[in-house]
C-alpha cells in the first residue's frame, strides 16, 4: 500500500513536457525587436520610411496595402524581408492613403527569412505583425504575433 502511494505520488509530480508554442515566445518577441531595428535602419519602417505605390487590398490583409522587400541584416544573418503596410478603415481610397499614410496605417506585417533550420517546413520564414510604433501586436487570445505564426495551418 505504501509502495502504491509512493508510485502515484511520484507520477503526480512528473508533468509531461509541454511543447513550446510556435509563436509568441519571449525569444520571438526579442527577435522581432531586433528585426524592427534592422528594418528601421534600412528605412523600411519608422518615422521616415521609404514609400512605394499603395494598392487596393482585401481582408484580412488590409483595405489598402503597400509592399516593400529588401535584404536586411539581423545579427549575423542577412536575408530577404517582405514588409507590408496595412491601411484602413474599410472603404478607404488608395489616394487618401497616399496623401496621409500615417493617419491610415493600422499595422505592419513582416516576413523575414531566417537561417536554414529555423522552420524548414515553411522555408524558414519568421513572421511578425507590428503596430505602427513597432510594438508586436497580439491575437485575440493574447499571444504575441511573432515567430512561426502559420505553423501547422493548411494555408495562410
Amino acid at each position: 500500500m505504501v509502495a502504491t502511494f509512493l508510485i502515484f505520488s511520484a507520477l503526480a509530480l512528473v508533468r509531461p513536457a509541454q511543447a513550446e508554442a510556435p509563436f509568441g515566445t519571449e525569444a520571438d518577441i526579442n527577435y522581432a525587436a531586433q528585426l524592427w531595428g534592422a528594418l528601421e535602419t534600412r528605412g523600411l519602417v519608422g518615422d521616415d520610411p521609404i514609400y512605394s505605390r499603395p494598392y487596393r487590398g482585401t481582408e484580412p490583409h488590409g483595405f489598402v496595402l503597400e509592399t516593400l522587400e529588401s535584404q536586411v541584416p539581423v545579427g549575423d544573418h542577412t536575408d530577404w524581408a517582405v514588409v507590408k503596410r496595412n491601411y484602413g478603415p474599410a472603404g478607404i481610397e488608395v489616394n487618401a492613403v497616399a496623401n496621409e499614410r500615417e493617419k491610415h496605417l493600422k499595422a505592419i506585417t513582416v516576413m523575414f527569412r531566417r537561417k536554414a533550420g529555423y522552420d524548414p517546413d515553411n522555408q524558414n520564414w519568421f513572421w511578425v505583425k507590428y503596430a505602427p510604433n513597432g510594438s508586436v501586436l497580439k491575437n485575440p487570445k493574447g499571444m504575441a504575433l511573432a515567430g512561426r505564426v502559420a505553423k501547422g495551418m493548411a494555408k495562410g
